[in-house]
């Protein structure tokens, strides 16, 4: 009798696992590496104060979210869209619900039970697990890892790096598999921040009275190229700079931006709620003798971390005229010069580039040797994006291999 054919897959995440489900299925013997003692670590993190797994968005808009990497993942994510998606979590008896936002969130909130529910699944369908195992050589489908103090070598039919990438390094995404491929001569797209804050020369007044305050209910806009880019939301100001949802949606822009000239500016509207016209109307109603400060708030509103803002990113707005003033508060000049390292990102851009990687994601360089998920030189925004292209990736990969190993595909 025939044994079958070998798979390792270095990468318990969702990449690696996706595609150990759709291996195991077709028949291969599945062997899954991870360097750390437990797997999914970082995905049941990202699932402890709500598991945001995709998105519904209609699909045209769903996959413009990863940039200019689109139509290089437009295949994946086709053949496991959202939907898709949805579907495998109700078959792993996990339900899925639309949030306000458009977010697809698991019903109870967190990773764990869907990760307990695959897990049980890939262990009743033969996949083997070996933990705390670090790659440290990769010699085509001769790999080399430590476990334990010990040096071990393993030979496979065919190998899946689903690594990660270098965001969150204790939870082992940690990049360090981008010397194993440049020693292997794979073209690499250096691993940058994704999703983080970002860095301002803040005053130590505003840093002082101000850092750790809330900025709601705003409005970012950047001009990206010919194409201007507008959100609301809210974000925090920090000692450092900003965090939270609305600059991690600039993030990529104003660190592009920031690597091609050194610096990045964004323009933040203090009051959408209001058109400069009507702003303009009401600060022209001044009265004598009364401070800035109350005819600011009498007229606008504006008090606080918005008030704060305002003096910090605009000399003397008190010498303005109406109109001049309400003008400034409508587009408030915000630069930047940093992105927060990526070690502090919620994931990371860059990784192995596409031009070394066949259409099923197969290394030229490395015939047997496929990658998937965020070790990819992709990124998209929060929302379910990220998970959902790590998972398609990973069934793209695995057929892929089926077809490499001349072996139906599940």
């Amino acid at each position: 009798m025939q044994s079958k054919q070998r798979v390792i897959i270095v990468g318990a995440g969702p990449a690696g696992l996706m595609a150990a489900e759709c291996l195991s299925q077709a028949g291969l013997q599945v062997q899954v590496f991870d360097a750390k003692p437990s797997a999914c670590r970082k995905f049941l993190l990202a699932g402890t104060s709500g598991m945001n797994i995709t998105h519904s968005e209609p699909y045209g808009d769903f996959i413009q979210r990863y940039y200019d990497k689109a139509d290089w993942l437009d295949s994946a994510l086709r053949n496991f869209d959202a939907n898709a998606l949805r579907d495998w979590c109700r078959g792993l008896g996990v339900e899925t619900f639309v949030g306000s936002s458009g977010r697809v969130f698991t019903e109870q909130m967190k990773a764990a039970p869907l990760v307990r529910n695959w897990l049980k699944r890939l262990r009743g369908a033969g996949v083997e697990f070996y933990m705390r195992h670090r790659l440290t050589a990769l010699d085509g489908t001769r790999l080399g890892f430590v476990h334990e103090g010990q040096q071990i070598e393993v030979n496979a039919d065919a190998v899946l790096l689903a690594l990660g990438g270098a965001s969150w390094p204790k939870l082992g995404s940690d990049g360090s598999w981008q010397t194993i491929l440049a020693d292997n001569n794979i073209q690499l797209s250096l691993l940058r921040a994704a999703n983080c804050g970002m860095l301002c020369h803040w005053s130590e007044y505003l840093k002082e009275h101000h850092a750790g305050s809330p900025l709601k209910n705003v409005l970012f806009s950047f001009q990206a190229g010919g194409q201007r880019v507008e959100k609301r939301g809210e974000c925090v100001i920090s000692q450092t700079g900003m965090e939270g949802s609305l600059i991690y949606t600039f993030s990529k822009y104003l660190r592009d931006a920031i690597e091609s000239t050194g610096q990045a500016q964004l323009h933040i509207d203090l009051l959408p709620d209001q058109s400069l016209t009507q702003l303009s109307h009401k600060l022209a109603n001044k009265r004598s003798k009364e401070s800035f400060a109350r005819y600011l708030k009498r007229c606008t509103g504006l008090t606080g971390v918005k008030s704060a803002l305002l003096y910090e990113c605009q000399s003397n707005p008190q010498q303005l005229a109406p109109a001049q003033l309400a003008a400034c508060i409508k587009a408030l000049p915000v630069g930047f010069f940093a992105t927060k390292p990526v070690e502090e990102a919620i994931s990371s851009a860059g990784g192995v580039c596409q031009q070394s990687l066949s259409a099923d994601l197969m290394l030229h360089q490395l015939p047997g040797v496929f990658c998937a998920g965020e070790m990819l030189d992709w990124e998209a925004p929060t929302g379910g994006y990220l998970l959902t292209a790590c998972f398609a990736t990973g069934r793209l990969a695995a057929a892929g291999i089926c077809d490499y190993l001349h072996q139906p595909r599940s």
